[in-house]
C-alpha cells in the first residue's frame, strides 16, 4: 500500500482524504485483549486500517497499514490496475514483490540454495518442498491407502486416482489426464512444439524434467545416490526404481498371470504379451514390436548403424546389450552361475535356458503340432518349418534359409572356405557333418549296418 511515514498519519487526519476516499472511522473492541481500537473502514473495498500510529500492533502479527499521503495513490487499487511493469517482457504486477519474483525467470537468479546439495530455487517455498527429500519428510497422507506424499499436488492427483477423476482432456484426441501440466506437455505431441534447447548439442525436448535429465548427462552429474549400494543416477525416479532391488518390492501385478513387476514400463510390456498389442511398426518392413526400444534396435538392420565398439578388436555392435556381452569375452568374465551344477554364463538368459536342462521346463509350445520348446530361438525357427519363411537370404546366389546359421555355412561355398579340417589326414570340409562322415574312414567305424 505504500510505507508508512508522518505524512500519512497527517493525511489521514485531512478531512479533504476522507471525503475523496471514503472513509468511515469506527471503533472496534479487540477479541484478545478487549481493548478499544479505533479503525478506518474503506467503503470502496471493506478493508479496514488503523487510525493512531500508537496501536502499531495487531495480536495476529500482522503489520499496520496506511495510506500514502498521494491523493491519487488508492485508486489504482479499486481500478485494479497493475503498476508494477517487467522492463523485459511488459508483463504488469500490483506489487513489487511479484514483479521480482517475476524477473527471476529473466536474469536466471536463484537466491535460495539447498545447504545439502547446493541446489537452487527462484522461491524459497521450492527450496522448502526440496529439503524434503534430504529430511524424508512425507505430511501430505492419503485416507484411501495411507500413502505419504511431500507436496500437497501430489497428494491431490493421487486422489484423483483412487475416484478415477482425470478432468482435464486434449480437444485434438480426447485422451483425458489427472493433471494441467500432463495435458500441456501431451499436447506438444500433436503441435510438435520443442521448447526446451539444450546449449551443447541444440538438441530440442517437449517435457522441461527430460530437458535437465539431458542436460546432468553432459555434465556428468548425477545427483540421486542409493543410501544401501551408492550407486548414482540422473533421475529420482531410477533410484526408486533401483532401490526396489533392495526392498524386492514389485507393486505391478498382472492380472491375467499373477506375475510382479518392479518397473511400471516392464509391467506394461508384458501386458501386450497377454494382449498380443505390438503399438511399433517398422517404416522399411512393417515389422511390429511390444517395445520403442525394440523397433529402434531394429531399424539398425536396415540403416546398418553399429554405435556400440569396442575397443579391444574394433567390433561393432548395433545393440548396447550384445555389446557388455561382447566385452565379457574378452575379460573371461561370466558373472551368472548355475546352482545346480556351477556352470557359468556371459548372458543371464543363457543361464535361465540352461537351467530349464535341470528342471525339464519347455514353456514355448507349437500350435500347428503340439511341440514343446525350451529356447525362444528354437522355437521361432521350428515355426518357419510349418510356414515356409525363410527370412535369410544370400546375396551372392539369392536363395534364402531359415536360420542364420545355415546361410553362415551356405556363405563358405562362394568364399570357398572350408573350416573344419581332419586331424588324421588334413583334409578340410565346409560342412561338420561332412568331416564327421570322413573320420570313420580312419576309425573304420561303420554307423549304418543293412538289415
Amino acid at each position: 500500500m505504500g510505507k508508512t511515514t508522518r505524512r500519512s498519519i497527517n493525511a489521514l487526519q485531512s478531512s479533504e482524504y476522507q471525503q475523496n476516499i471514503s472513509l468511515r472511522k469506527r471503533p472496534v473492541k479487540c477479541p484478545t485483549c478487549h481493548a478499544e481500537i479505533n479503525l478506518c473502514h474503506c467503503l470502496e473495498d471493506g478493508e479496514n486500517f488503523r487510525w493512531s500510529p500508537e496501536d502499531t500492533r495487531f495480536h495476529t502479527g500482522e503489520k499496520h497499514k496506511f495510506f500514502s499521503s498521494d491523493l491519487e495513490a488508492p485508486q489504482p487499487m479499486h481500478s485494479e490496475e497493475k503498476v508494477c511493469k517487467c522492463t523485459e517482457c511488459g508483463m504488469s504486477f500490483k506489487r513489487s514483490p511479484e514483479l521480482k519474483r517475476h524477473q527471476r525467470i529473466h536474469t536466471g537468479q536463484k537466491a535460495y540454495k539447498c545447504p545439502e546439495c547446493g541446489q537452487a530455487f527462484r522461491r524459497n517455498s521450492h527450496l522448502q518442498v526440496h529439503q524434503r527429500i534430504h529430511t524424508g519428510e512425507k505430511p501430505y497422507i492419503c485416507k484411501e491407502c495411507g500413502k505419504c506424499f511431500s507436496h500437497s499436488s501430489g497428494v491431490k492427483v493421487h486422489q484423483r486416482r483412487h475416484a478415477g477423476e482425470k478432468p482435464y482432456s486434449c480437444k485434438k484426441c480426447g485422451k483425458c489426464f489427472c493433471r494441467s501440466s500432463d495435458l500441456q506437455v501431451h499436447q506438444r505431441i500433436h503441435t510438435g512444439e520443442k521448447p526446451y534447447i539444450c546449449k551443447e548439442c541444440g538438441k530440442c525436448f517437449s517435457h522441461s524434467s527430460n530437458f535437465k535429465v539431458h542436460q546432468r548427462r553432459h555434465a556428468g552429474e548425477k545427483p540421486y545416490s542409493c543410501t544401501e549400494c551408492g550407486k548414482c543416477f540422473f533421475k529420482s525416479s531410477d533410484l526408486q526404481v533401483h532401490q526396489r532391488i533392495h526392498t524386492g518390492e514389485k507393486p505391478y501385478k498382472c492380472k491375467e498371470c499373477g506375475k510382479c513387476f518392479g518397473r511400471s514400463s516392464t509391467f506394461r510390456v508384458h501386458e501386450r504379451t497377454h494382449s498380443g498389442e505390438k503399438p511399433y511398426s517398422c517404416a522399411e518392413c512393417r515389422k511390429c514390436f511390444f517395445q520403442s526400444s525394440d523397433l529402434q534396435v531394429h531399424q539398425r538392420i536396415h540403416t546398418g548403424e553399429k554405435p556400440y565398439i569396442c575397443k579391444e578388436c574394433g567390433k561393432c555392435f548395433s545393440h548396447s546389450s550384445n555389446f557388455k556381452v561382447h566385452q565379457r569375452r574378452h575379460a573371461g568374465e561370466k558373472p551368472y552361475s548355475c546352482t545346480e551344477c556351477g556352470k557359468c554364463f556371459f548372458k543371464s538368459s543363457d543361464l535361465q535356458v540352461h537351467q530349464r536342462i535341470h528342471t525339464g521346463e519347455k514353456p514355448y509350445k507349437c500350435k500347428e503340432c503340439g511341440k514343446y520348446f525350451s529356447h525362444p530361438s528354437t522355437f521361432r525357427v521350428h515355426q518357419r518349418s510349418h510356414s515356409g519363411e525363410k527370412p535369410y537370404s544370400c546375396k551372392e546366389c539369392g536363395k534364402f534359409f531359415c536360420r542364420t546359421s545355415v546361410l553362415k555355412v551356405h556363405q563358405q561355398i562362394h568364399t570357398g572356405e572350408k573350416p573344419h579340417q581332419c586331424n588324421e589326414c588334413g583334409k578340410k570340409f565346409t560342412w561338420k557333418s561332412n568331416l564327421v562322415v570322413h573320420q570313420q574312414i580312419h576309425s573304420g567305424e561303420k554307423r549304418y549296418v543293412c538289415n
